[in-house]
């Protein structure tokens, strides 16, 4: 029997984390040997979710990374900073995967700007590989570091990215994004915008007129594709449902092409992509394609007499937005089966 791969999940108590052990528990290839939650600190994971499992959680300083091979971390924002530090430091071998923000950016300034903090270990940001991978697989499959992408900023990009790379987008107007998430999309914390009397049968806009923090992180990405300057509208909206992602796109396009041309570049894209796939022309992406999976799901259309294309790109917020692309980007780096645990 081969031995399997060693990790711990850092921030356990969020629905990120919770999600990832919910993941990694059907795992073929991996033994959990730690979950942690500095304020859940020897309470089992059964006292904060509905689980009959009665792992023990620990808080962080405790974990013993020298018996891990791969670590998880799904902690606050500016909170990775001391274990990325201790792991840096004592293994040349330990695999990292962040889901926070901490090293999604290459300019600390950027994160700065759009988290409000100064960036606690800037250092650190070149080892770092963005972990979106589809777009990033050789990379990744190199990498000791990787930073989880954001969830909006993953299915916009996927959602954009095959008309970008083939300069068939007019970048001269900005990419319009109307993005809608389910509730976990803003953690597991007391908010009374978050409270169901206020998220049922509504629809909530936030963060719009370029301040939404992922707007960065979508620019950075997109430019890298584009190999150019581009501008971005986004706007959130968060919607009455538990789980789920859609984004709706719009673009001006350089060339006059038919919905089933624009179909057929996507395809030709994601064809080899185990957690892609784009849909006939006469379908649309919707919530209930991807919710509960590691899918991306997309549908392209092209507005009949306009230059403008429209894009439905769908994915979970907690499986390929967080947990389900964390472990995908584990197996790529661990030479695993990419889709192991997530189909």
């Amino acid at each position: 029997m081969n031995k399997k791969f060693r990790v711990a999940i850092y921030g356990v108590s969020g629905y990120a984390g919770y999600e990832l052990y919910r993941l990694i528990k059907r795992h073929k290839e991996v033994e959990l040997k730690y979950v942690t939650a500095e304020t859940s600190a020897g309470k089992k994971l059964s006292d904060l979710f509905a689980t009959t499992d009665d792992l023990r959680i620990i808080k962080n300083d405790d974990v013993n990374t020298a018996e891990l091979d791969a670590v998880f971390l799904s902690l606050p924002h500016g909170a990775a900073k001391s274990v990325v530090e201790q792991i840096a430091g004592t293994s040349e071998v330990m695999k990292i995967i962040d889901l926070s923000a901490d090293y999604r950016f290459d300019d600390p300034a950027e994160y700065e700007k759009w988290y409000g903090n100064k960036h606690t270990s800037p250092d650190f940001l070149d080892d770092f590989v963005y972990g979106l991978t589809e777009i990033n697989r050789d990379s990744i499959r190199k990498a000791r570091f990787v930073a989880n992408p954001g969830c909006y900023p993953t299915a916009t990009i996927l959602g954009v990215y095959p008309l970008l790379r083939e300069k068939l987008i007019d970048l001269a107007e900005p990419v319009i994004i109307d993005a809608k998430s389910g509730v976990t999309g803003a953690g597991r914390k007391p908010e009374v915008r978050l409270l169901f009397a206020e998220v049922n049968e509504n629809v909530s806009p936030y963060n719009i007129g370029y301040v939404h923090r992922h707007t960065g992180e979508i620019e950075q990405e997109l430019r890298k594709v584009a190999k150019s300057d581009l501008k971005i509208i986004f706007s959130p909206h968060l919607m009455p449902i538990t789980r789920g992602m859609l984004n709706t796109i719009y673009v001006k396009l350089k060339s006059d092409l038919s919905t089933g041309e624009l179909t057929r570049i996507f395809q030709a894209t994601y064809d080899n992509e185990p957690l892609v796939k784009v849909l006939a022309e006469k379908s649309i992406a919707t919530f209930q394609h991807t919710i509960n999976t590691n899918l991306s799901v997309i549908s392209v259309k092209k507005v009949e007499n306009s230059p403008y294309a429209i894009i439905v790109s769908s994915i979970d917020n907690l499986g390929k937005g967080a947990a389900g692309q964390a472990l995908q980007n584990f197996n790529v780096m661990a030479g695993i089966e990419e889709t192991e645990g997530l189909l």
